[in-house]
């Protein structure tokens, strides 16, 4: 593919059109209207007349606390990262330009209904007036706000592109005709965009209300915190992804709501059979040649001189756009990664007054690829995998890219809600998701695989799958803090398979006299002696963890048939059973030499190397061994660990500082009155000159959950600052 360049050097930072006289009033009357209070933990409640008020005071209480993330959020999806990052973002800018179009966002705000219509203009007023009142603030790209940026996104999750499976470096292959040399021969520890949620009915509760529990694991900073109220029936709180205008991860007074992430979604792959004639593309459907639809996409990059504006040649056929050759076929993909519906249904349900107006927000079908966990006042606990599905023939695998030429291939609709696999109040009395198969979901009493065809249910089993399902199944009398015990449960199920194995190759293999046991016999013998439980003052975590990421690629790697794809419980069990004794030996010998390079010793605490640290406010965080830092006992949930703290090292670090995991967690329980207790990760504000930075940098190390203030008349006991937007 050729990349047409024009050399057009522009100034980076262009001046701004400036805000109307207008303007400025309207957003100076409507501030009036509205009351942001902030509790000791500088968490904003907001309160206002109506809704689209509630929406512009969110918005500016977003912005105060860290405008850089609301518009670094809007900058990606755009498609507009390589203005500010220069040309190392012009591929994920080129992706986004791909799979999210501008002008149709624009015309669903213009078709959007009146109430909608209002609050995304709230959602740009908000921002808007923020920048007007706070001329300091300089924005790295975004000068004014634009309110059919909301339909640009319209999936809070975390995941919220999908590229089914294509790879970015397949895409800038494709597209630039050069070939990627991303593959090395370092490992980094992926980081799962997972999530955990457990719903408690009345069966197994000791106050018969039902309780909830939410924990998305995703990067720290993803979302803050907050309160909405509004006199049209509005009295929602949770987390919200920063520059989002509803609460993604939350409740209200009659019901409560999570999400996590899944490989149910709307997005397929094509093989597409393409072929070029006198430098024009055609491809083959159902027996006819169709030319392939060309559309210039213009991209600008930054450089020391200026933008430099670049425009390339995309291509498409009716499935969507060609994304890349794999294995000398084409590819395109077809997914639904903005709906209107889907913001319409992620603003509803945070308005939901119990599970029949929930269902009714879930029959929109605009959820694109996220299951979720519900529970409400009534006693209903409820959990659908997945929302947006299409009806796919089950003669293709959809695991896998499919036959784009004939009919065969197409979407039939979409599955009805009550088609898909969901189960409402389960006679065991608890429900579970992490990211795991759905067929564990309420353990013994789950649904059975025969009833869906494979496509509605494809996730594996994971290990803290595994955790969850034990965890619930140990307790009958849960309240809100047993749910949060449960939650943080640190047992590491994942090496209750790993270390046996390894025990078992040192115990049958390695004789006194070799050189090996010299200098595993005590490594081997705190692993033998360990109960998997994580903590600040095990040894044997620090071992396994490290030992395990040297493992994990070859983990990773396992199949038992060519193409045929296991889950993580799968390869790990297969890995270990067919894995050679110093296949698990020399891994773990390298942990042991690497620990004491960096330590001087092998014999170190976890919390003594495990830390959490929140030195700046940046985009780009940075960690230093000679900061404080505080030590945290819990580790990454690939391992099975529920409280899940994926951390790793840094250039010029010997110490893991934590990156992902645990953000917002929140546990609810509905009765006559909500209960609540939360934490999030560091602190609300992104700027380090605040005092809730990191104020609850402790609380979060440690797992110590704060009362949430729901009610105002607690709110009001609590008050750090009282004001109107602009004030």
């Amino acid at each position: 593919m050729r990349l047409i360049v024009f050399f057009f050097l522009l100034p980076i930072n262009l001046i701004a059109q400036p805000f109307s006289s207008k303007e400025i009033r309207s957003w100076e009357n409507q501030a009036k209207r509205i009351n942001i209070i902030r509790d000791n933990w500088g968490i904003p409640h907001i309160y206002g007349k109506t809704d689209a008020d509630a929406v512009f005071g969110l918005l500016y209480a977003q912005c105060e606390d860290d405008f850089s993330r609301v518009e670094a959020n809007y900058i990606e999806k755009l498609g507009r990262l390589s203005e500010v990052n220069g040309k190392d973002d012009l591929y994920n800018d080129l992706l986004i330009r791909l799979v999210i179009d501008s002008a149709e966002a624009i015309k669903d705000y213009q078709r959007a209904p009146v109430w909608l219509k209002n609050l995304c203009n709230a959602f740009a007023d908000g921002i808007n007036y923020y920048l007007y009142k706070n001329p300091s603030v300089k924005p790295a790209l975004l000068q004014r706000f634009q309110p059919w940026y909301p339909m640009l996104w319209t999936d809070g999750s975390i995941g919220a592109i999908s590229t089914a499976d294509i790879r970015m470096s397949e895409l800038k292959e494709f597209y630039s005709g050069q070939s990627s040399l991303t593959n090395t021969t370092s490992f980094i520890e992926p980081l799962p965009t997972g999530s955990n949620g457990f719903a408690i009915g009345p069966a197994i509760s000791a106050s018969k209300n039902a309780i909830l529990y939410i924990n998305p694991h995703v990067s720290f900073y993803f979302r803050p915190e907050v309160h909405m109220v509004s006199e049209e029936g509005l009295n929602a709180y949770g987390a919200v992804t920063w520059g989002q205008f509803f609460i993604y991860q939350g409740f209200n007074e009659k019901c409560g709501w999570m999400h996590t992430s899944s490989y149910v979604d709307a997005a397929d792959s094509y093989i597409e059979k393409i072929e070029i004639q006198n430098n024009k593309w055609y491809y083959r459907y159902d027996g006819k040649k169709i030319p392939v639809r060309q559309k210039p996409i213009r991209l600008s990059y930054k450089t020391s001189g200026g933008i430099i504006i670049t425009t390339i040649q995309a291509k498409f056929t009716h499935h969507g756009p060609l994304m890349a050759v794999r294995n000398g076929e084409f590819l395109s993909m077809k997914a639904d990664n903005r709906l209107l519906n889907g913001l319409i249904q992620c603003w509803k349900r945070t308005k939901a007054k119990g599970l029949k107006e929930f269902e009714s927000t879930l029959a929109l079908k605009g959820n694109i690829s996220n299951n979720t966990v519900y529970a409400d006042a009534d006693g209903n606990i409820g959990y659908w995998h997945g929302n947006r599905i299409p009806k796919r023939d089950t003669a293709f695998n959809w695991t896998k890219p499919v036959d784009g030429s004939t009919k065969a291939s197409e979407w039939k609709g979409l599955h009805e809600i009550n088609q898909t696999l969901h189960v409402i109040n389960p006679r065991n009395g608890w429900l579970q998701n992490c990211n795991s198969t759905p067929f564990r979901v309420a353990g013994d009493d789950s649904p059975s695989p025969g009833g869906f065809p494979v496509y509605m249910a494809p996730d594996g089993e994971n290990f803290r799958g595994i955790n969850a399902v034990r965890v619930l199944s140990e307790e009958k009398k849960f309240t809100l803090d047993k749910i949060i015990t449960a939650g943080y449960d640190t047992r590491l199920s994942a090496f209750e398979v790993l270390v046996p194995a390894v025990v078992k190759a040192f115990e049958h293999t390695i004789q006194p006299n070799d050189t090996l046991f010299a200098w595993l016999a005590g490594p081997i013998a705190v692993l033998k002696n360990w109960d998997y439980k994580s903590n600040e003052a095990s040894i044997a975590t620090t071992l396994a963890v490290e030992w395990g990421q040297k493992l994990l690629p070859i983990i990773l790697q396992t199949k038992i048939v060519e193409d045929e794809e296991l889950d993580q419980v799968e390869k790990t069990s297969h890995f270990v059973a067919s894995a050679k004794p110093l296949e698990l030996l020399q891994p773990l010998l390298q942990t042991v030499l690497d620990l004491q390079a960096r330590f001087g010793k092998w014999q170190l605490p976890w919390g003594e190397i495990n830390r959490f640290q929140r030195l700046t406010g940046s985009l780009q965080p940075y960690y230093k061994d000679d900061k404080p830092s505080l030590p945290v006992g819990f580790a990454s949930g690939t391992w099975g660990m529920l409280p899940s703290y994926t951390s790793r090292t840094f250039p010029g670090t010997n110490k893991r500082y934590g990156v992902h995991g645990n953000s917002f967690v929140c546990a609810v329980e509905f009765g006559t009155k909500v209960k609540a207790k939360a934490l999030l990760a560091g602190g609300q504000s992104g700027d380090p000159a605040s005092k809730h930075f990191k104020d609850q940098a402790t609380l979060y190390s440690t797992g110590t959950f704060r009362d949430v203030l729901f009610y105002k008349e607690d709110v009001l006991k609590a008050v750090e600052r009282q004001y109107h937007p602009g004030e």
